[in-house]
């Protein structure tokens, strides 16, 4: 389901640059203590010095974030329906659409769980490791899909309480789920001695901490609420709308990771040298996306609450000022890459030949945020908006042109033209969505 429904009275309410940044500012704090957790997990390992734990640690940790990264559709989807049931002022339909993510998330949780020997033995077919890095890794995956359910849930979770406008109990799950994870990890893996193991364990522990955490605190507020029926729950255009708008979020992320992969091999292509530069190269950019995500989380809300109020000057303006801070943040970041980016490379890395081919390929990865600020943007308002036919058709097609520059300019520029096909597609994804906001925003606001 692409567009809201048809005409209803509108429910005028004021976008400022201080709601901007109620939900921008927690949710960018949020996303920066992720890096953390994973430093933390690998010193902790790295203790033991053993090189194929370390190993076994990072290749189990890569598989279960892209199967994990496949149930994004779950925080993202759940945070653009919300927003427009809260734009309505229809709190049973709130309800109703965590409910219905909750179900999903706990069905495909227990399913994750259960076939955990076959994702792990895939995933170490596709690493195709030394035999000691390969038992590291499967102890590794077997433990933290254990935590599907609660994993999956925290998504719905947060998801609700964003598409509410909530980002200040987002921040306080994300400190208690990462903080819990690093204490455990700490204890069990060093103190202990466990391990991978008990790195695997402290996430475990984090994630279902997290999760009854955030279903207490909802199950109070919903116990004060009138009870939602289940056929209320279940309603056949309900699911269907559900589940067309995470088909479509899903098929988007799969081509996004896919894009990212792609560029790895073509760099891996280039030698070891140009695999180990970008690897340090894309923190610079990685560090920059939290702030992005952070402003393009609350067009989310915004453009979705927008859409549920059905009052266009509110949406206009959620995107407006969500841009300018992304332009101003993103620009900010350049600087400061092009200014002590040098020095950060020596931090990151004692290798002086990647120090210094790292330093003459950093202006590609000063100015990738800049590039990406409309790409992130404009995936924020679609999704807030859940016009997630279009984004996922936009997306395939900057991945088609991608891949075009990357075989063309990586031909002929080497890791020059790698980064410059980067640069081609998150312009591509910001303007082809561009492109299409007009017309979609006519089709949702009409009448």
């Amino acid at each position: 389901m692409n567009h809201a429904p048809a005409a209803q009275l509108s429910k005028p309410f004021e976008v400022s640059n201080r709601l901007v940044l109620a939900i921008a500012v927690p949710m960018t704090l949020a996303y920066s203590t992720t890096p953390l957790l994973g430093l933390v997990d690998t010193a902790v390992v790295g203790q033991f010095g053993d090189a194929a734990l370390l190993g076994g640690l990072a290749a189990g940790a890569i598989i279960f974030d892209v199967v994990f990264s496949s149930f994004n559709f779950l925080r993202s989807g759940t945070t653009g329906l919300v927003a427009q049931a809260f734009g309505r002022d229809d709190t049973l339909e709130q309800r109703a659409v965590f409910l219905r993510a909750c179900i999903i998330a706990v069905v495909c949780g227990l399913a994750m769980v259960l076939l955990s020997p076959l994702i792990a033995t895939l995933g170490e077919w596709f690493m195709g490791a030394a035999s000691d890095v390969t038992a590291a890794m499967d102890t590794y995956i077997r433990i933290r899909l254990l935590s599907s359910p609660a994993a999956l849930l925290n998504y719905a979770i947060l998801g609700y309480f964003l598409g509410r406008g909530e980002a200040n109990l987002g921040l306080l799950l994300q400190l208690v789920l990462n903080g819990v994870n690093i204490v455990l990890s700490i204890w069990l893996g060093l103190h202990l001695g466990w391990g991978v193991a008990g790195v695997a364990w402290g996430t475990l522990c984090g994630e279902t901490i997290t999760a009854l955490l955030g279903l207490a605190i909802i199950a109070r507020r919903f116990s004060l609420m009138p009870k939602v029926a289940w056929g209320s729950i279940f309603a056949p255009a309900a699911m269907r709308r559900m589940l067309a708008l995470n088909g479509d979020i899903m098929i988007r992320s799969f081509v996004l990771m896919g894009a990212f992969t792609l560029l790895t091999r073509q760099g891996a292509q280039l030698g070891a040298l140009t695999l180990a530069v970008n690897a340090v190269l894309m923190h610079f950019f990685m560090v920059s996306a939290y702030f992005l995500d952070g402003f393009a989380t609350a067009v989310e809300q915004l453009a979705g609450r927008a859409v549920g109020a059905r009052y266009l000057p509110a949406f206009n303006k959620a995107i407006r000022l969500t841009l300018l801070w992304g332009f101003g943040m993103a620009a900010a970041a350049c600087v400061l890459v092009l200014l002590f980016g040098d020095q950060l490379i020596t931090v990151i890395t004692t290798a002086e030949e990647v120090r210094a081919e790292a330093a003459y390929y950093l202006p590609w990865a000063a100015f990738a945020a800049l590039s990406g600020v409309m790409a992130f943007q404009m995936d924020g308002v679609f999704i807030g908006a859940t016009w997630s036919r279009d984004m996922r058709n936009m997306m395939l097609l900057s991945f088609v042109a991608f891949a075009a520059a990357l075989l063309v300019f990586g031909h002929y520029f080497g890791n020059h033209g790698l980064w410059a096909a980067l640069h081609v597609f998150l312009i591509t994804r910001g303007l082809s969505l561009l492109a299409i906001l007009p017309r979609s925003v006519r089709a949702t606001f009409a009448g």
